[in-house]
C-alpha cells in the first residue's frame, strides 16, 4: 500500500470500506452457491444415519424449502450491498442530509428528521424482501398462516411501537451527544444499556401481547412435570403460557423471555400440537441448560462490553472529518476547518457508524456462530442429564419436519451460518438419538425452532 495513501484517511477509509463490503458480498454468495450444490447433490437419498426415521419425501422437501430460502437469501445480500452503496459511496445519506438542511436547516431537528427518513426509508426498501418470504416462499411450502390483513395489522402495530419507543430513544441520544461533552459516549451506552434492558423486561408483558395471544397453560398433568424441572433447576418463572403461534406460521417454538420477576416460559400452540409430555420436558431443559450455564447472562455481558467500545469508538469519529468524507458524506464543518458543534453532524456519524459495522461485523460471524453451536451443545448434555436424551432426540427429529431444515448442509456454511449445530452432529452427541424411536420426519441442520 503507497505510504501516501496514509497520509489521506478519508481515501484509505473509502478503499477499506469498499474492499470489505464486496468481500463480504462474495464471501456470502460463494457460500450459498456451496450450500445450493451440496444440498442439491444429496437431495436423492436420506443421509444413512438418518435412514428408518426420516422419510424421503421428508428430506426432499427440507431440500426444496432450503434452496428457495437461500436463493432468495442470495438476492437479497446483493440488493442490500447495492442499497448500501447507494447510500455511502454513492451520495445518496449526504444527498437526504443535504435536502433535510435546505429544508428544515441545522440544528436538532434536522438531525433527528434525518434519522427517521433514513429508518423509514431503509425500512420500506426492505418491505418487498419480507412480503415474498411470507407470502411466496413459506406459503409455497405450507408454513405461512398470515393473511394480508393480519400481515397489515402486524406492520401497522410494530410502527407503532417503533415510534412510541424508538423516537424518545433517538432524541435522547441526539440530546447527550450535544449537551454531554466529550463524554456524550459514556452517557449514550448507559442509556442504551438501560433501554435494552428496560425492553427485555417489558417484552413479554406489554409488547408481546400486542402481538400475540397468551393463555396459561392448562395441561395440570405437563404443568406439574415442567414446574418440577425448572424447581430442580431453580428457576423462577411469572408463568407458564401458551402463544396462538398457529395464528401466524406453522413452525413451532418454545422460548424463556423476561427479566427478573417478569420471565416467561411460552409454548406455540404447534408444539404441544406436536410434541408429547417427554418430549416437551426435554425442549424445556434444553432451553434451562442455557439458564444454568449462564448463557444469556455471558451474551449479555458481552453485548455490554462489545457496545462500550463501540460507542467510544464512534465518540472519537465523530471528531473526524476524514470518516465522513470517506464514507461519502459531507460534514458540517466551521470556518477555521474543524468539524461544527457535535449537534451538526450527529445523525450522520451514528447512521454511518451503524453501516460500518454491518460491514465488518459481518466478517466475524463465524465467531458468533461458533461459540453459539457450543451452548448448544452444552445445553443439550444438561438436558440429557435432567430429562431425556432420547426425549430431545425425538422431539429434535419432529421439529426438523416441522421446520423443514436440510439434514445436509454444506460443512462451510454451516461453520460461517449455524447458530445451532448440524443435525448429524447433534444428534451424534445425544444418547439413544438415533436409536429405535420409530418414524420421525425430515430435519435439518439449522436449529429447529424452539431448541
Amino acid at each position: 500500500m503507497p505510504a501516501d495513501l496514509f497520509s489521506n484517511p478519508a481515501l484509505l477509509l473509502t478503499l477499506l470500506f469498499a474492499a470489505a463490503l464486496a468481500v463480504h458480498l462474495l464471501l456470502e454468495l460463494w457460500l450459498a452457491a456451496r450450500q445450493l450444490r451440496h444440498v442439491v447433490q444429496h437431495r436423492g437419498a436420506v443421509p444413512p444415519a438418518f435412514a428408518g426415521h426420516v422419510s424421503l419425501r421428508a428430506h426432499q422437501r427440507a431440500a426444496d424449502y432450503t434452496v428457495d430460502a437461500v436463493r432468495l437469501g442470495m438476492l437479497e445480500n446483493t440488493f442490500s450491498a447495492v442499497v448500501l452503496l447507494g447510500w455511502t459511496l454513492l451520495g445518496g445519506l449526504d444527498a437526504l442530509n443535504q435536502a433535510l438542511q435546505a429544508w428544515l436547516g441545522q440544528g436538532f431537528v434536522q438531525q433527528l428528521t434525518l434519522l427517521l427518513a433514513f429508518g423509514v426509508i431503509s425500512g420500506l426498501l426492505g418491505l418487498p424482501w419480507g412480503l415474498y418470504k411470507t407470502f411466496v416462499i413459506e406459503q409455497r411450502h405450507g408454513f405461512n398462516r398470515m393473511t394480508a390483513r393480519l400481515w397489515l395489522a402486524d406492520g401497522l402495530r410494530a410502527l407503532l411501537v417503533a415510534a412510541l419507543l424508538g423516537v424518545p430513544l433517538a432524541a435522547a441520544v441526539l440530546w447527550l451527544m450535544q449537551v454531554a461533552g466529550n463524554s456524550w459516549w459514556l452517557w449514550a451506552w448507559a442509556l442504551w444499556m438501560g433501554f435494552n434492558l428496560l425492553m427485555m423486561w417489558l417484552f413479554p408483558t406489554v409488547i408481546a401481547p400486542l402481538f400475540n395471544q397468551f393463555k396459561p397453560l392448562e395441561d395440570e398433568a405437563l404443568k406439574t412435570r415442567i414446574l418440577a424441572l425448572m424447581d430442580k433447576s431453580g428457576f423462577r418463572a411469572q408463568g407458564l403460557f401458551v402463544m396462538d403461534g398457529s395464528r401466524r406460521s406453522a413452525h413451532a417454538n418454545a422460548y424463556f423471555t423476561g427479566l427478573g420477576s417478569a420471565k416467561r416460559v411460552v409454548f406455540f400452540d404447534t408444539l404441544l400440537a406436536k410434541l408429547n409430555a417427554g418430549e416437551i420436558e426435554a425442549v424445556l431443559a434444553h432451553e434451562l441448560g442455557h439458564f444454568r450455564n449462564h448463557h444469556v447472562t455471558k451474551r449479555l455481558l458481552s453485548f455490554f462490553v462489545l457496545s462500550l467500545a463501540g460507542f467510544a469508538l464512534l465518540g472519537w469519529l465523530l471528531h473526524q472529518p476524514w470518516f465522513f468524507a470517506g464514507l461519502g458524506v459531507m460534514p458540517s464543518l466551521l470556518d477555521a476547518g474543524g468539524l461544527a458543534p457535535v449537534s451538526a453532524n450527529s445523525a450522520l456519524a451514528l447512521i454511518l457508524f451503524s453501516m460500518l459495522v454491518s460491514v465488518f461485523g459481518g466478517l466475524l460471524q463465524p465467531l458468533w456462530s461458533q461459540l453459539s453451536r457450543k451452548h448448544e451443545f452444552e445445553a443439550d448434555a444438561y438436558a440429557a442429564t435432567h430429562a431425556s436424551g432420547g426425549d430431545l432426540a425425538a422431539a429434535l427429529l419432529k421439529l426438523y419436519e416441522d421446520n423443514a431444515s436440510t439434514l445436509t448442509p454444506d460443512p462451510l456454511y454451516a461453520r460461517f451460518h449455524y447458530s445451532h449445530p448440524p443435525a448429524a452432529e447433534r444428534l451424534a452427541r445425544l444418547p439413544g438419538a438415533l436409536g429405535a424411536q420409530g418414524h420421525a420426519g425430515g430435519g435439518g441442520a439449522a436449529a429447529p425452532a424452539g431448541a
